[in-house]
């Protein structure tokens, strides 16, 4: 089927530039990506779009013909679409069997941006239901598991986009962040994942989110193809609720910017869960990149925990409410999950007072956040609390609250930012070596609000000085 099967594992922008400079075209590319995703062993799909795939592809090269034609440094590049986010004639089931066989009927605001870039979306890839947990375990599909180890999650809630990028059967998969959903898998399958500020990226006229939690992004292998994608998908709506101010410039231009010596917070204590146990290797993690950081020139010294996890309750409040806002048939709730069932019952059960409590709840941290961060340009933290969890580890469907728990303890860091808006990216900074296995462990760096040109300039400084962007070994290779 495909007359590139052996293109060896390149990022995105590598692979477009190749395509403008007509070392290959899009077809191939495309095509080379469909068979590894069908290829897939590692729960990464739950849809695959052949035919459409190769048409747009097509199309796509014959633009090529045109003397005038400006591509994006994305141009041809293979992304798939995460199944929270609507993309014509594909389907839309939420990773719910609530919705099983619900087609698209039009693109969302970031499927249009990327598609107006000349991206190539090939299929879907496996969430959870709803995106509702850390993990990608969908009823009557296979888990999403990381490539490094697959008896191990991939993470979640962008699970098979993670696992999709992390196997090399495509550069870049879009994914979707409102408590840590892109950076979570990042970290358990070795990749760059952006969480962008609160507006950076628009879900485009048809999509709310009241309180601001969730922005969509992309999983990569690199700094720089993330920044490319940003470029893409930072164009505004009008009648957005959160518009943020224009960049000076690229985000793709300023991975290569100086930053200058930074000082730097070191969060080590988590915060969200007062239960969470932080792994010795995860602790070591974090002290290499201090040491790492120190040896780039960079001031670093400890960051106070901003909040208590009393104070993280009124994100769980939004969270149910949200779970139990989801519009549904009236026969599908006994399709759902017992996490699903469970915060729904809960967020039906708070009243619209303890709602908009929780919301001024949110305001309230983020200011307070502000101000104990505001000495620091950027904050570091683990990503995670544990390297990648065995699959159905903290899965717990006789216990959903203690599912929802665990689920906490696992991720005592990620949805701070999402509380605050501010931009987070989880770098592969580190790996280590347990039960025999070579593990990622992802390093968040946030920065403060709308301040993604320093955090991409520092994530390209820390990618150069550590190496990373390698691929697990039983990968296999690929785009």
């Amino acid at each position: 089927m495909s007359p590139t099967r052996g293109i060896e594992p390149m990022s995105g922008l590598d692979l477009s530039a190749r395509i403008v400079a007509g070392e290959l075209s899009v077809p191939e590319a495309v095509a080379d990506a469909v068979e590894r995703a069908h290829s897939d062993t590692f729960g990464a799909w739950v849809h695959i779009d052949d035919e459409g795939a190769m048409a747009r592809a097509e199309e796509l090269q014959a633009r090529l013909a045109d003397p005038d034609f400006q591509p994006s440094p994305l141009f041809g590049v293979p992304c798939p679409i995460k199944d929270l986010n609507s993309a014509d004639g594909m389907p839309m089931e939420g990773g719910s069997a609530a919705l099983r066989g619900h087609l698209a009927t039009w693109d969302d605001g970031v499927v249009t941006r990327l598609k107006d870039a000349g991206t190539v979306p090939i299929g879907k890839t496996s969430t959870p239901e709803f995106g509702l947990p850390c993990y990608t375990e969908p009823e009557g599909r296979d888990p999403a598991v990381t490539p490094w180890d697959p008896t191990r999650m991939a993470g979640g809630s962008s699970g098979g986009a993670a696992a999709s990028v992390a196997a090399g059967e495509v550069p870049v998969a879009q994914g979707s962040d409102g408590g840590g959903s892109i950076r979570i898998p990042a970290s358990c399958c070795g990749l760059v994942g952006l969480k962008p500020s609160r507006g950076r990226v628009s879900s485009g006229p048809f999509a709310v989110d009241g309180p601001g939690l969730g922005t969509a992004g992309v999983l990569t292998r690199t700094v720089r193809d993330t920044a490319a994608a940003l470029d893409i998908l930072s164009v505004g709506w009008p009648g957005d609720p959160f518009p943020a101010p224009a960049p000076a410039g690229s985000y793709l231009t300023a991975c290569d910017h100086p930053t200058g010596k930074l000082r730097i917070g070191v969060l080590s204590e988590p915060v969200i869960s007062d239960s969470a146990i932080v792994h010795p290797e995860v602790a070591e993690a974090l002290n290499r990149t201090v040491s790492l950081l120190t040896d780039l020139g960079h001031d670093v010294e400890p960051a106070p925990r901003p909040f208590t996890a009393q104070r993280w309750d009124s994100f769980k409040v939004v969270w149910a409410v949200g779970a139990a806002s989801i519009q549904l048939p009236d026969d599908a709730e006994d399709q759902l999950r017992p996490l699903t069932r469970w915060l729904r019952e809960l967020g039906r059960g708070f009243t619209g007072l303890e709602l908009a409590r929780a919301v001024d709840g949110i305001q309230e941290v983020s200011r307070r956040t502000a101000e104990m961060w505001d000495a620091f340009d950027v904050v570091v933290c683990p990503t995670l609390a544990q390297p990648p969890l065995q699959v159905g580890a903290i899965r717990n469907d006789d216990d959903p609250a203690g599912d929802f728990d665990a689920q906490c303890e696992f991720t005592p860091w990620s949805s701070i930012w999402n509380l605050t808006g501010r931009p987070a990216i989880s770098l592969p900074l580190q790996t280590a070596r347990i039960d025999g296995v070579e593990l990622p462990i992802g390093i968040t760096v946030g920065a403060k609000m709308n301040d993604e040109t320093l955090l991409l300039a520092l994530a390209g400084q820390l990618e150069e000085a550590a190496g990373s962007g390698e691929m697990p070994e039983r990968s296999g290779g690929g785009v």
